[in-house]
């Protein structure tokens, strides 16, 4: 028993240290004056991506796509917060792909919880 919870303790060091290393190298030209650890954004991408690149590469164009259509469109504020916390992938990690698909579905319906107050 005691030799597997040491494994598991090797395992986390290793991806620790892999985390370290990957902050001293810019994952593409325009994160080069940003270290990952201090840009929140690329962090959360990167984690939810494991790191893989093209992962990485949709997740950012997915969040800017949905971040300008929240801007351009005048959403109700349940639709947003629906959309939250389908795309929450525990903590502060966002799966900005399925956030943009949520906020551009216009089948979703208002909350029965919400639909019963009356403002």
């Amino acid at each position: 028993m005691a030799h597997h919870g040491r494994c598991i303790v090797v395992a986390a060091m290793q991806r620790i240290l892999v985390a370290a290393a990957l902050t001293a190298i810019p994952l593409w030209e325009g994160m080069a004056r940003t270290p990952v650890l201090h840009d929140p954004v690329t962090l959360n991408i990167g984690v939810n991506c494991q790191w893989q690149p093209r992962c990485m590469a949709a997740q950012r164009s997915a969040m800017n796509r949905a971040l300008r259509y929240v801007a351009m469109t005048r959403l109700p504020q349940w639709r947003i917060q629906l959309c939250n916390r389908n795309a929450s992938r525990g903590g502060n990690r966002v799966d900005w792909l399925g956030f943009e698909h949520c906020i551009r579905n216009s089948s979703l319906l208002k909350p029965a919880a919400l639909r019963r107050r009356r403002h």
